[in-house]
């Protein structure tokens, strides 16, 4: 498979992921009439309150206060009407996604934290509840936003791209075929969705969409930004394997005006707003709330 350069942007903003490990045991502990067990090692039980106690005393406290906090922050959501849809974390969910060079390296990345994509949904309506309910309090000035774009010019500017499609195959006889096949005039698509070892792009006649340098490996991209729009490359040798690419489009480096890009600062100097007051806001109403923690008093 062929894939960007990993690009781990995961986004946090005012809380920790929430990795609920056993929240069923920790509100409803078991019960010592039984001993369930939940394991056997050489005929040698491990009962549920072994496993139960354990928790508690690794995670349970923090996982606690996860929940404390997030009925907390929903508590107030109500007191401050505000809402969040289900379209808000359908967008910041595809959005987080877009960090990602494929489905399957996002995927990889919840493994590594730990999370289901559940837990990643609710993580996010928390962050999206807190910033409906800050924003009212914010103000990001003209100024501000002409002193970001002023800072952060080079970063905004949008760089060459080129728009590709590969097929990619596992030695370099099979390209050598494939590429005689193209000069036969056979279809790039079809032989793409036939032949290329790249599940994520195989579907789409192994259309990549557009990256710019830096993305991809450098053979690669070496000959994608050397081809004229609809040239089809030789073949050339990534450690994914050997490829045949087609370009399909090219785009021109850009620098957009401060207008062009002025909604887009000022949300993300609200974010930034947001994430800088969400811990001392929630401590503030952590203070002022009446909570009885059972576990750790």
């Amino acid at each position: 498979m062929i894939t960007k350069k990993t690009n781990y942007k995961w986004i946090t903003s005012t809380l920790l992921l929430l990795i609920v490990l056993v929240t069923y045991m920790l509100l409803y502990p078991p019960v010592s009439k039984g001993q369930e067990s939940v394991a056997k090692v050489n005929g040698v039980s491990i009962a549920k309150e072994q496993l139960y106690n354990a928790v508690l005393a690794s995670s349970g406290e923090k996982t606690l206060q996860n929940l404390i906090d997030q009925e907390l922050i929903q508590q107030e959501a109500q007191k401050a009407g505000v809402q969040v849809q289900q379209t808000d974390i359908d967008s910041a969910l595809e959005s987080t996604k877009g960090q990602f060079a494929s489905e399957d390296e996002f995927n990889q990345a919840l493994v590594t934290y730990g999370m289901t994509s559940d837990q990643l949904k609710q993580s996010i309506q928390t962050e999206l509840l807190i910033e409906k309910i800050l924003e009212p309090e914010i103000t990001v000035t003209d100024d501000e936003i002409n002193q970001y774009y002023t800072a952060n010019l080079e970063t905004l500017k949008t760089p060459e791209q080129v728009k590709a499609s590969h097929i990619l195959v596992a030695t370099k006889e099979e390209a050598d075929a494939i590429e005689q096949q193209l000069k036969n005039g056979e279809d790039f698509g079809t032989i793409a969705q036939d032949k290329s070892l790249d599940t994520a792009t195989k579907s789409k006649g192994g259309d990549l969409n557009y990256f710019a340098k830096g993305e991809m490996e450098e053979p690669f991209e070496a000959a994608a930004f050397k081809l004229e729009t609809g040239a089809i490359s030789d073949v050339v040798q990534t450690t994914n394997g050997y490829h045949i690419i087609k370009v399909t489009d090219h785009k021109q480096a850009t620098t957009p005006t401060l207008d062009e890009k002025k909604e887009e600062i000022h949300t993300t100097l609200l974010k930034q707003k947001v994430s800088d007051k969400a811990s001392s806001w929630l401590e503030e109403k952590k203070a002022g709330a009446s909570i009885e923690n059972y576990l750790t008093s």
